[in-house]
């Protein structure tokens, strides 16, 4: 069902007997224990770093069915905070909770996260188009003259930006290394590429191009582990491989549909965002759904379609 009952917004100061810690855009934040969080994902939405008043269906079982399955595909190559989404881990729910909750909840490990976002990039589009067709470059990194708008590049390269309230910005290797130190920044080079190239391979399968994705990461008793999300329509875009032409926005199984509409709006991109009409939250539903599908081969828990 899509009906916009269906919307779970979140942002309880508690759950159970558990406390908020902290909302995000998308993600609230549960504390469980000395050593363990709660990640409960909303359906809210954003865009241009500005969350938007209505919240799309299922867009939260989503974000979580996928990033589980990512989480489970790439523990060979870095591991990662999940312990479980088993909703009865959270003691003190009622019944009505359960089900509210049902397909939303992570169970996750406390760590420390680095201090930046990590981006991959096999493609040229969104800001990483503008910045190369004023200078030539992403992120200070030099790349061949002549690209198109959604050109793939020659190889994926990492493009590292801030954490910010507002507008991320973006970050030069130089900067980065000086933000999170040479060890660190290393390693999490080395893995950002890795997950993207298991990412790439894994989505081909299916018709899937992966144009770019953000990774983050936490230290945890020393070692360096995956955090928040993977892979996610949130998180990346991701081009259907069958309709790629360079030189022109792409269909898209993320919620670019959701930018490309805001930005026919005369709007700043600054909070409050504009209301979203019916017909657009249903067909970003459905796509988060038809994503969820083709990358798990199921719909999320809790949602009947």
């Amino acid at each position: 069902m899509l009906e916009s009952s269906s919307v779970y917004l979140g942002r309880k100061k508690s759950l159970g007997s558990l406390e908020l810690k902290s909302s995000g855009k998308v993600r609230d934040i549960y504390g469980l224990g000395e050593d363990r969080l709660v990640f409960v994902t909303s359906d809210r939405v954003s865009a241009f770093d500005v969350i938007m008043p209505a919240g799309i269906p299922h867009k939260g079982r989503v974000l979580t069915a996928i990033a589980t399955h990512w989480f489970a595909r790439t523990a060979d190559l870095i591991p990662n905070h999940l312990i479980s989404t088993d909703v009865d881990l959270i003691p003190g729910l009622s019944s009505l909770e359960r089900e509210e909750l049902s397909g939303r909840v992570m169970v996750i490990e406390r760590c420390e996260p680095t201090s930046i976002e990590w981006v991959v990039r096999g493609y040229i589009a969104g800001s990483g188009w503008k910045e190369y067709q004023a200078r030539g470059t992403i992120c200070g990194i030099a790349l061949p003259p002549g690209l198109s708008f959604c050109d793939k590049l020659p190889e994926p390269i990492l493009t590292p930006t801030t954490k910010a309230d507002l507008h991320d910005v973006p970050l030069s290797p130089r900067e980065a290394r000086e933000a999170v130190g040479h060890a660190v920044y290393d390693q999490l080079h080395r893995a950002s590429l890795e997950l993207f190239r298991r990412g790439t391979e894994v989505l081909a399968q299916q018709g899937i191009l992966l144009a770019d994705t953000k990774f983050e990461f936490g230290e945890r008793n020393g070692r360096l582990i995956l955090i928040d999300e993977a892979l996610t329509p949130d998180s990346s875009r991701f081009w259907p491989a069958a309709e790629y032409a360079p030189g022109r926005d792409q269909p898209s199984y993320d919620k670019q549909i959701l930018r490309n509409w805001l930005e026919t709006l005369d709007w700043n991109k600054e909070a409050p965002g504009p209301e979203l009409p019916a017909d657009l939250v249903l067909r970003i539903s459905k796509r988060y759904l038809e994503i969820c599908e083709k990358i798990t081969g199921s719909h999320p828990v809790g949602v009947a379609v």
